[in-house]
């Protein structure tokens, strides 16, 4: 199996990319975060690759970085999400924005994905949420609550729930803070951590 590719990038296309590896050039499909990343024909640059080897084909699917890969593996691992629409869903959220998305079943922003509808997005938030704290992006595996709770402890349990996804309280603080000022007396638990963990996965 291969497991990186270091060579000239001699084409960056829609949805792929072209490694020269000592005149041996390998077709590479990507995110279009990984794209982005790499650096303009002919330079040099060193991939990861996910090797997926079928009847009819070897397939190299690249990452710039390793948190990207680890996500690919596990999306793929859900009924109904293939390479194409891992890419997809990698392509549209951030390993810290799919950690938000999966602790606070934000279906909406899986559905943004190419390829996901409202069934597919629930299978994966039914199948990754418990172990989405456990990936890049995220801390240690804790279930963030959906109740309410009394206005005066909201934005304690907030911060309590942002430190066990592994946010530093001095960064989490002014954005909690935020987000309980704009929402006021409608601000609940789930909404605030909610909004705070999609501003702090930017």
């Amino acid at each position: 199996m291969i497991a990186f590719l270091c060579g000239l990038v001699i084409q960056v296309d829609l949805g792929s990319c072209v490694i020269d590896v000592n005149g041996v050039g390998y077709l590479v499909a990507a995110s279009t975060r990984t794209l982005a990343a790499l650096p303009n024909p002919p330079e040099k640059a060193r991939i990861l690759v996910e090797t997926v080897v079928r009847e009819d084909a070897i397939l190299l699917y690249g990452f710039m970085e390793s948190a990207e890969r680890e996500w690919f593996r596990l999306l793929t691992s859900v009924q109904g999400v293939g390479a194409k629409v891992a890419l997809g869903i990698l392509s549209t959220l951030s390993p810290g924005e799919l950690v938000a998305a999966l602790m606070t079943s934000d279906k909406a922003s899986l559905t943004r994905a190419p390829g996901v509808g409202g069934r597919l997005a629930e299978r994966i938030l039914t199948e990754l949420r418990d172990k989405a704290g456990k990936m890049p992006g995220g801390g240690g595996g804790i279930t963030i609550p959906a109740m309410a709770t009394p206005a005066g402890s909201i934005e304690a349990d907030a911060l309590m729930a942002l430190a066990g996804l592994g946010f530093r309280r001095a960064e989490a603080a002014p954005v909690v803070r935020k987000v309980m000022d704009a929402h006021g007396a409608a601000a609940t638990l789930d909404l605030v951590i909610r909004d705070s963990l999609k501003d702090l996965a930017r």
